[in-house]
């Protein structure tokens, strides 16, 4: 089955009572039992519904891994896969990655023992040079937030796998319409549902799918013993938000890739990053590693100068300055303040990310549009 048809179908079902194509809303938080302990496969939201099943199972077909498991954010299935480690256990993550995951990390799971190194997965050597005997996790994200680097997953995971290291790779960036880490080794797979999953930003929600029985059933159990679980009403949206990814993807991929194009010719613009630029390092990687190039773009002015960065960005009328990314709605975002600020300035700069730098999330809208928007608002 091709992916615009699982996309549609995957997981869902007409609803055997009355037929009703569209995946029924839940909304219950207890189940009738016939006798105690005796039901019929549902017991207690927390733990099952049916609305929520569905899109696991949905989530799991489109990555083509067997297990599902939704959260209440993206930074709530992080949290699950950081509770199966131990204090002293040692993970390795990109030095280029959202700043919700650093904080996590550093401010929430550092304080319990937990040690993280920090390098640029852009070289495998990197990582190699700290893997110790403690190594226990390697978390990759890539494209990488906000700076779009690439990162070779089948190589890192094929070194996570000789060493008996757990690989994770968070897919936000690029969604399983454009690459699916699991096919190349990951062991599994994080999304923020909340982007380009759900795509109409209206809910928030993370998933991880993975391969692994075993593994499956301890992040479950996490799942549900945790509580951060998303409601039946946000699972429904999510699944009507599948329906369309890939029609959404295509047309996110066609507007960044001119408008990252149209930025690189701009006298005003003095470097794109993006990864469907022949110019950008991780070209040829990405043409390899992913089916397109995704509607990410992020630039810097010439100058550097923050308060041209700044009056740029409060220029701009069609592409809404906020946080997020991958709805239909074009947003801009200046990541030092915002999806960023929790890393320090110092550690910052020294991933590359400048105060200057502006990140778009390029929606569907017409390109011409947008493109019209940035030329009144960078002059």
């Amino acid at each position: 089955m091709r992916f615009g048809t699982k996309a549609i179908h995957a997981g869902v079902e007409p609803d055997p009572t009355t037929g009703a194509i569209m995946t029924p809303i839940y909304q219950t938080s207890t189940y009738v039992q016939e006798s105690p302990g005796k039901h019929k496969g549902y017991e207690y939201s927390r733990t099952h519904n049916p609305t929520r099943t569905a899109l696991q199972k949905a989530l799991a077909a489109l990555e083509n891994g067997q297990h599902g498991i939704c959260y209440a954010s993206g930074l709530a299935a992080t949290d699950a896969v950081l509770k199966l480690f131990r204090p002293g256990d040692e993970i390795i993550s990109t030095n280029d990655l959202y700043g919700g995951t650093y904080r996590i990390m550093k401010r929430v799971f550092e304080p319990f023992g937990q040690v993280f190194h920090f390098v640029d997965m852009s070289d495998t050597a990197n990582i190699e040079r700290v893997i110790s005997d403690k190594t226990k996790m390697i978390w990759v994200e890539t494209p990488t937030n906000p700076l779009l680097r690439i990162i070779d997953i089948e190589a890192v995971a094929k070194l996570a796998r000789d060493r008996g290291i757990m690989c994770v790779v968070d897919n936000t960036f690029a969604t399983p319409y454009l690459q699916n880490p699991l096919d190349m080794g990951a062991d599994i797979v994080m999304h923020s549902v909340t982007k380009y999953l759900g795509g109409h930003s209206d809910t928030v929600m993370g998933a991880l799918v993975l391969n692994d029985s075993d593994l499956a059933q301890q992040l479950a159990f996490i799942q549900n013993a945790s509580g951060a679980v998303p409601g039946p009403q946000d699972c429904f949206l999510v699944l009507r938000g599948l329906k369309t990814l890939h029609i959404r993807m295509q047309r996110h991929c066609e507007n960044a890739g001119r408008i990252a194009q149209w930025l690189l010719d701009h006298p005003k613009v003095g470097k794109v990053y993006y990864p469907g630029l022949p110019s950008h390092s991780g070209h040829e990687l990405a043409a390899r590693q992913m089916r397109g190039f995704g509607g990410m773009v992020s630039f810097e002015l010439k100058g550097d100068v923050y308060e041209e960065a700044v009056r740029v960005m409060e220029s701009l009328t069609v592409f809404s300055l906020g946080e997020s990314l991958g709805g239909v709605e074009s947003l801009c975002t200046h990541p030092a303040s915002m999806t960023h600020a929790s890393i320090p300035a110092v550690e910052r700069l020294k991933g590359g990310l400048k105060d200057t730098l502006i990140r778009l999330s390029v929606g569907i809208e017409d390109v011409e549009d947008l493109i019209a928007d940035l030329e009144n608002a960078i002059g």
